[in-house]
């Protein structure tokens, strides 16, 4: 197990967070690619959500035409080189490569992507087009993955587009709630650079729309608007004690590592509550940033985390120990964390039941929650004729992305709940053909 020391500087937050896949040199890439059967029906193409023709990117690594690759995979996903490294390509193309059938290790897609997109990258390629102008202005509201990938596609297809962002950087779950391990701050924004320099989109920052007047001038400027808004805080437990001094949500926590690095302060024992990627990543980082005593704790089993397993196994070779079947009922101290009060669950007859006779405390200092995020629903209800499901998801045509309001098209975790970077990537850029198709009926 990995024992971190509290990172003082940037150089000691760096080495604790060192990258989980680093950038292939140009030999391991030759003979990497070299690897790759060209499968006739490119199981692996079917895996990816933005169905990238990724044999023949492979192909073009090992011909030398590096520039050609990076076309082909950016010509699928606008988030080529941030899906590369982000991506769960163990699920994904990586674990749909027939070389999991042989016991020999896939091809290392995700790292070949990275390798090729971020050569073009840094050599500046002019790689894009944009397209004639037709006379049409979108805009996007949210520079997240989805609405930059809805605001490239739609600049190829000789659109004008504003994207409205409330922050004052782009790219929003990719550079605002990824570990730092998974993908740097910088190899995130010079993407979004090298596509806007090409794309020439226009990114208008602190700029967050809350109003229904702000909203009726956009639909009064603008043709169509997309929202790639994404999801909001982390959602309250209702817990007795939820309101005491180190108690945060993973969101939040995460965010500020993101933006502050070894700034950031973490208590000595600390608690995670939640079982998805978003709980590994906080416990994970926790113990990175020099815990001496993180703890997992998960209502259910192990086996019904929603959690990928290699993001658990991460989690644990960092040094975070991980409690099963335990609810919290209640966070207790004298207006400070001083431990979280549980009860052990069991499952009777298919329903999770909890044991109020069985209640312990586990001691600590800090709190962090990661049970899901909050829906955008007081958004949406600014929005006229808008249509949500239960869930608080915006209710799209699956093959154009247009909700009920058609001026308004949609993607990302504003429909999907939450899922994966390149799911973003893939909604918007549907969404922004979408929206070619309606407006030149």
């Amino acid at each position: 197990m990995a024992e971190y020391k509290r990172p003082t500087t940037e150089a000691e937050f760096n080495k604790n967070f060192k990258q989980k896949k680093p950038l292939m040199n140009d030999t391991e890439a030759y003979y990497e690619a070299s690897r790759c059967l060209f499968c006739y029906d490119a199981p692996c193409i079917q895996a990816c959500p933005t169905s990238i023709d990724i044999p023949l990117f492979i192909k073009q690594i090992h011909t030398d035409n590096v520039t050609g690759s990076s076309k082909t995979i950016f010509d699928s996903n606008w988030l080529g080189n941030a899906c590369g490294i982000v991506c769960p390509t163990g699920v994904l193309c990586e674990g749909a490569c027939v070389y999991n059938h042989q016991d020999v290790p896939p091809i290392q897609i995700g790292r070949l992507q990275n390798y090729a997109t971020n050569k073009t990258i840094d050599a500046e390629k002019e790689i894009f087009k944009i397209g004639k102008s037709n006379g049409k202005k979108i805009a996007v509201i949210g520079a997240g993955p989805a609405g930059i990938a809805c605001a490239s596609e739609a600049r190829v297809l000789g659109f004008e587009v504003d994207i409205f962002e409330a922050k004052e950087k782009p790219s929003g779950l990719t550079v605002y709630g990824i570990a730092p391990y998974k993908i740097s701050n910088e190899e995130v924004l010079k993407e979004i650079d090298f596509l806007q320099k090409q794309l020439q989109f226009n990114i208008k920052y602190k700029t967050a729309i809350t109003s229904k007047d702000q909203l009726q001038k956009i639909e009064a400027d603008y043709d169509a608007i997309f929202l790639g808004v994404g999801l909001g805080k982390t959602k309250q437990l209702e817990l007795d004690g939820e309101d005491k001094d180190g108690v945060v949500g993973a969101v939040e926590f995460i965010e500020e590592l993101r933006m502050k690095h070894h700034e950031v302060k973490v208590s000595k024992k600390v608690v995670v509550i939640g079982g998805g990627n978003t709980a590994m990543d906080a416990a994970s980082e926790s113990a990175r940033m020099g815990a001496s005593k993180t703890v997992l704790a998960y209502r259910n089993s192990k086996e019904k985390m929603g959690a990928y397993g290699f993001e658990y196994d991460l989690a644990i070779s960092s040094g975070v120990d991980s409690l099963f079947n335990v609810t919290p009922i209640a966070i207790t101290g004298n207006g400070k964390v001083e431990g979280v009060k549980f009860a052990k669950t069991e499952m009777i007859e298919g329903k999770l039941q909890t044991n109020m006779d069985t209640t312990f405390i586990v001691p600590c200092d800090m709190v962090i929650k990661a049970t899901g995020q909050a829906k955008q629903g007081e958004f949406y209800s600014l929005v006229d004729h808008l249509n949500i499901d239960k869930r608080t998801k915006v209710i799209v045509n699956p093959h154009t992305f247009q909700t009920s309001n058609p001026k308004y098209f949609a993607g990302g975790d504003a429909v999907n709940g939450g899922a994966e970077v390149v799911n973003a990537a893939f909604d918007g850029k549907m969404a922004a053909q979408g929206i070619h198709k309606w407006l030149n009926k």
